[in-house]
């Protein structure tokens, strides 16, 4: 074989191993976008302007660090992130870690539906809740309970680029770009008023960025993949690239409501369907579109990868049989909570409509309050030697990752405090 030959064989040999293992690092990052994220980045937006990008910048970075954790923990004991909590923590302190998990995941799973709702109602109507919610529900559960890992990683991957299309509404806002970049680095402190209500906004931030949802998913995808440590670099890379992928896109939407919203004085956003439709008039109707067509896919994307992880994290919390493509008879512990989660979230918001503003938003403060209980068992993991041999945790990640889950305490704290004694309003 001639050395160009060679050249190529390896090239294709290299371009073969990365899809082979890229996946659950792109689909879990980009899973926190969804409905609740939207929302959240809209309000960011639309009353701070661009005064909280900086936010982005270091959500960037702790997502990259807390997910690379997970998935390298999965490619090094073989195990998710559950099943290590049991072995080593005991019954108790699972019992704690799924509690916390199964309410955030049960309140982002009715958001996902919520928001599904909101970009639907846009065209058709709440009415149309009878038709789409069910259609909807009936395409997920099919997708998990009878595909393949294979063949759902690919729709969520392809559904994955559907985001670009927040790059196209932030386009059409015409904003001061200038501006965007300057705020990034010196953000108005004016801006930053009322203070109980910046960092209300900012713990959402945070929270739809980081979930506790998000450690299990990875860890239990790069699991149910195979993915070894011969292979975790690339893997590594597939973390890291879709941490940058999601905040990127963070960035588009808080921009494109910023240079719209925030300008033309529209303040008080409730879903972000009515973000999009409030973008209609000032950005044109094709943006507003783009963004309601955005929402939906991010909605039925956040409504596969939640009660997934959902699935995985309880059945490998009590020992049973978990994984995409098992049938009822094969797991139906997992099976059934995936199937429970979707049907009971529907229902709720078919039966209360006009709460869609509380479904969508709570599962980011939830979250962000009941992460550290996660992140906290999942450092202790990450640094036991007798696990991960030389795979354990180094200075600088474990330097970020205890100040990300010191960071969310103290927030945490301070939103109770602020909303029993509001500040600064």
């Amino acid at each position: 074989m001639t050395r160009p030959s060679v050249r190529r064989s390896l090239a294709h040999s290299r371009l073969r191993m990365l899809f082979a293992v890229v996946g659950p690092g792109i689909i879990a990052a980009t899973a926190d976008n969804d409905a609740t994220g939207i929302l959240g980045y809209s309000i960011a937006g639309a009353q701070f302007q661009y005064s909280m990008l900086w936010i982005l910048v270091l959500c960037t970075v702790a997502l990259g660090v807390c997910q690379e954790i997970c998935a390298r923990m999965g490619a090094v004991t073989g195990k998710g992130l559950a099943d290590l909590i049991r072995e080593e923590f005991g019954v108790k302190v699972t019992l704690v870690a799924m509690a916390a998990l199964i309410t955030a995941n049960f309140a982002t799973t009715v958001a996902e539906f919520a928001g599904m709702l909101a970009a639907v109602t846009i065209f058709a109507g709440q009415n149309s809740r009878f038709i789409v919610l069910p259609i909807a529900a009936l395409l997920i559960w099919l997708l998990v309970t009878r595909g393949t890992y294979r063949r759902v990683e690919r729709v969520l991957l392809a559904a994955s680029t559907v985001y670009l299309l927040y790059i196209i509404s932030a386009g059409m806002a015409h904003p001061d770009w200038g501006e965007v970049m300057r705020q990034i680095f010196a953000p108005d402190t004016h801006k930053m008023v009322p203070v109980a209500s910046y960092i209300l906004v900012a713990v959402g931030l945070i929270g739809t960025t980081i979930t506790p949802w998000g450690q299990f998913y990875v860890q239990s995808s790069v699991r149910d993949k195979g993915i070894t440590v011969e292979e975790y670099g690339l893997t590594r890379l597939d973390v890291y690239f879709g941490a940058c992928f999601t905040t990127g896109i963070a960035f588009f939407i808080i921009v494109a409501c910023g240079a719209t919203l925030y300008t033309s004085g529209v303040r008080s956003i409730t879903d972000a369907g009515l973000a999009a439709q409030a973008l209609a008039p000032i950005a044109g109707p094709l943006a507003a579109g783009l963004f309601a067509f955005g929402l939906f896919n991010a909605s039925c994307f956040g409504a596969i990868i939640v009660p997934l992880s959902t699935a995985y994290a309880v059945t490998e919390a009590l020992g049973w049989e978990s994984g995409v493509g098992r049938r009822i008879r094969e797991a139906p512990l997992f099976i059934g909570v995936f199937t429970a989660l979707i049907v009971v979230s529907a229902l709720i918001v078919m039966l209360f409509p006009n709460h869609l503003a509380t479904l969508i938003i709570l599962p980011n403060l939830v979250g962000a309050m009941l992460l550290p209980v996660i992140l906290v068992l999942m450092l202790r993991l990450a640094n036991t030697r007798r696990l991960m041999g030389d795979y354990v945790n180094g200075r600088i990640f474990n330097t970020i990752a205890w100040t990300v889950t010191g960071v969310l305490i103290i927030l945490s704290v301070t939103v109770l405090v602020t909303q029993l004694l509001p500040i600064g309003a």
